[in-house]
C-alpha cells in the first residue's frame, strides 16, 4: 500500500474544495492518506505584482468552481493576510482523532463565521466538537497547551517536509514524488504517469 501525502492549508479555498474528495481517496484506492500542513505563502496587498494581485482577486471572486462542484461553498475574499499557524489546530485534531470533523469546520472561515488565526476561536470550535461528542479526547484548553509547545514543533517539521517535497500550497497531492495540485486533478491518480 502506497502513502499519498495531502498537503493542505486551511486558508486556501482550493484546499477546502479538495477536502471531501481527498478524504474519499483511501476508499477508492489502495493507499494510505497522510495529511500534512503546508504553509501557503501569500504576500500582502502591495507586496505582490499586479499580475499576482489579479490572480488573488480572481481566486476568491470566482465562485463558479465551487458551484460547479456542487458544494454550495461561498468563497469570500479574506479580510486580512492570515498566518498558517492555525494549522496546528489540525495537527492537534489528528493527534486526538477528530481531524475530519475539524477540517469540516473550516468551511465556516470562507463563510466568515470563523477567524482561523485566533486561538480562542479555534479552542471554542474544538470545545463545540467535544460537547457534540465528536472530539471525545480533545478540549480547547488542551489545544492551547499543544499550540505553544509540541504543536509548534510538529508544525515546523511539517513545513520543512513540505519544502523538501517542493509543495507550494494546498491542496497538493504527492504520490511517489509525483505532484498534483487541486481536487480537479485527482482523477490523474488513476491514469498512467505522463
Amino acid at each position: 500500500m502506497e502513502t499519498i501525502k495531502l498537503c493542505f492549508d486551511y486558508k486556501s479555498p482550493f484546499a477546502c474544495l479538495a477536502k471531501d474528495p481527498a478524504f474519499a481517496l483511501p476508499e477508492r484506492f489502495a493507499i494510505e492518506a497522510r495529511w500534512i500542513p503546508c504553509g501557503l505563502r501569500i504576500r500582502g496587498k502591495g507586496e505582490r505584482s499586479q499580475f499576482s494581485e489579479w490572480k488573488a482577486s480572481y481566486s476568491y471572486f470566482d465562485r463558479r468552481w465551487a458551484n460547479h462542484r456542487a458544494r454550495s461553498l461561498a468563497i469570500n475574499g479574506p479580510l486580512k493576510m492570515y498566518d498558517s499557524k492555525p494549522l496546528i489546530g489540525g495537527l492537534y485534531a489528528m493527534r486526538e482523532g477528530f481531524f475530519r470533523a475539524r477540517t469540516d469546520q473550516v468551511r465556516e472561515f470562507f463563510e466568515r463565521g470563523l477567524e482561523i488565526d485566533r486561538p480562542d476561536e479555534v479552542a471554542g470550535t474544538i470545545d463545540r466538537l467535544a460537547e457534540a461528542g465528536v472530539a471525545a479526547s480533545g478540549s480547547g484548553a488542551a489545544y492551547r497547551v499543544y499550540l505553544d509547545g509540541e504543536g509548534r514543533e510538529a508544525f515546523d517539521r511539517c513545513l520543512a517536509e513540505g519544502e523538501a517535497d517542493h509543495a507550494f500550497g494546498g491542496a497538493a497531492l504527492l504520490l511517489s514524488r509525483r505532484a498534483l495540485w487541486g481536487d480537479d486533478r485527482m482523477a490523474l491518480l488513476e491514469g498512467p504517469e505522463t
